[in-house]
């Protein structure tokens, strides 16, 4: 762990920090240079800067690695996407701005100040818990005895479609029909990676077919982000064969999505979780809502921008109730996020783990207990409930670590970086893409690691991985 690291150059990833708390007393510039602070530490970790980048794979085939698309993907929600809630607090409105005499709320300003700082300090110790665990390459447990992989992905991806489907209906075990649909999709997206430059026409069109269901189901949840990180994946792995043209294509395709999915969700949600329409109808009449240009689609996507793309809106109404308020929560999420772990087969009367999440959303004032709604708090402002910044220093460094050291371990498993980073990580452990409150987040870890060491024996008593 401790070699080519450089002590020194870890400071750096908290130089932004430092020099937006001294910019403190002037808010906008102090939230400009923690906000530019995260594309400053992406750059300088993502580069080998900081500690050097693995040797044991080309750049363009190791980006499933935490380093990689884990760092880009939750600073990306986490850090980078404030600066729409930013631009509307100055006065700017669909990036226009709606009057040159706007005078900004002060206090406003100074609380999203805060809060950025806060995310730029989450960021610099989670970058420090993926490069100070980061050891390639790694020493492999077992080893692939196939070299057929884009067959032994495609089955792997039809057969955890069933498998899925057999959890969704087991009672307590509804997480683990989440874990491996999400495992199937990976699977499959990467066997369609694989055929692809191969010309496997049959792999191309079993699994292409299985991605594009995996996409049809994404439009009909309801939810942006499946949509997409199932483009978003399927661009990586392609990345390496076809650069330009993933370049070319992938990058538009996805800033498209990003200006129509905010009123597709909205109109979809609107029809088809009320009842009022099938989940097709509503997905037909949500696409031309999407597709028609009017200003009701302008204000719906400023209004995702703003308030939905980033968690910064509740963030600020945490810092403003704690520890003014309410106290720091300290050990009792702790133990609440262990006692989460617990089945609920063996424990019946466990308390419903989002009712023990949602108590700190009432308390900070953000929703009442009669109100149905799901709010809870993200990572770094969960963090930050747990014991303030120092908290958020902990919790996030910890996170990092957690992070590379279950990747490390996935590729010592399963042979490598494919079926390890690629597959089993990507697939399993998604939840630290975007991170969850710590009672979610701590259980889904868990129980994906439980998941991960089965399937790890299980192929290797099929005679799929062999001792190295």
């Amino acid at each position: 762990m401790l070699n080519n690291i450089r002590p020194e150059r870890f400071l750096l990833l908290y130089l932004p920090l430092t020099l937006s708390w001294l910019l403190s007393s002037w808010p906008q510039l102090s939230y400009l240079t923690a906000w530019l602070g995260s594309f400053f530490i992406l750059l300088i970790s993502i580069s080998g800067w900081i500690k050097p980048i693995p040797t044991d794979r080309k750049l363009s085939e190791q980006l499933m690695r935490p380093l990689f698309l884990t760092q880009i993907i939750f600073t990306g929600y986490m850090s980078c996407s404030t600066v729409f809630y930013f631009l509307n607090q100055v006065g700017y409105e669909n990036f226009r701005l709606t009057d040159l005499l706007f005078k900004p709320n002060p206090h406003m300003l100074e609380a999203v100040a805060i809060c950025q700082r806060y995310y730029c300090l989450g960021h610099a110790a989670f970058t420090t818990g993926i490069l100070l665990f980061m050891q390639y390459p790694v020493q492999k447990m077992y080893q692939i005895q196939t070299f057929d992989l884009a067959n032994l992905l495609l089955k792997m991806a039809l057969v955890l479609v069933p498998v899925s489907l057999i959890f969704t209906y087991v009672p307590g075990l509804s997480q683990f029909a989440v874990q491996f649909s999400a495992l199937s999709f990976i699977a499959a997206t990467l066997a369609l990676a694989f055929a692809v430059p191969l010309r496997k026409t049959d792999n191309i069109l079993i699994a292409g077919s299985l991605f594009l269901f995996n996409f049809y189901k994404s439009f009909l949840s309801g939810y942006k982000e499946p949509i997409i990180v199932s483009l978003l994946v399927l661009g990586i792995f392609l990345y390496p064969l076809y650069k330009r043209t993933i370049t070319l294509i992938f990058t538009p395709v996805v800033l498209v999505l990003f200006m129509l999915l905010p009123t597709y969700n909205q109109v979809f949600r609107q029809n088809a979780w009320s009842g009022d329409l099938s989940a097709d109808d509503a997905s037909k009449v949500a696409l031309d809502a999407a597709l028609s240009n009017s200003s009701e689609l302008e204000s719906s996507n400023w209004t995702f921008l703003v308030f939905r793309l980033s968690e910064i809106d509740m963030f600020i109404k945490y810092i403003n109730s704690t520890p003014k308020y309410v106290d720091y929560y300290g050990s009792k999420m702790i133990t609440q996020s262990i006692a989460s772990l617990i089945p609920r087969a063996f424990w019946p009367g466990k308390p419903s783990t989002e009712d023990v999440v949602m108590e700190r959303v009432v308390n900070a004032g953000i929703a009442s207990k009669d109100m149905d709604v799901s709010a809870k708090p993200a990572l770094i402002a969960d963090a930050y409930l747990f014991g303030g910044a120092a908290g958020i220093f902990f919790t996030l460094f910890l996170y990092g670590m957690a992070a590379q050291l279950i990747s490390q371990k996935a590729e010592s498993l399963f042979g490598g970086y494919l079926l390890g980073s690629a597959l089993i990580f990507s697939g399993l452990f998604q939840m630290f893409w975007r991170g969850l409150s710590f009672e979610f987040l701590l259980n889904s870890v868990f129980w994906s690691y439980i998941s991960m060491l089965i399937i790890a024996r299980l192929l290797y008593f099929l005679r799929i991985l062999k001792p190295a």
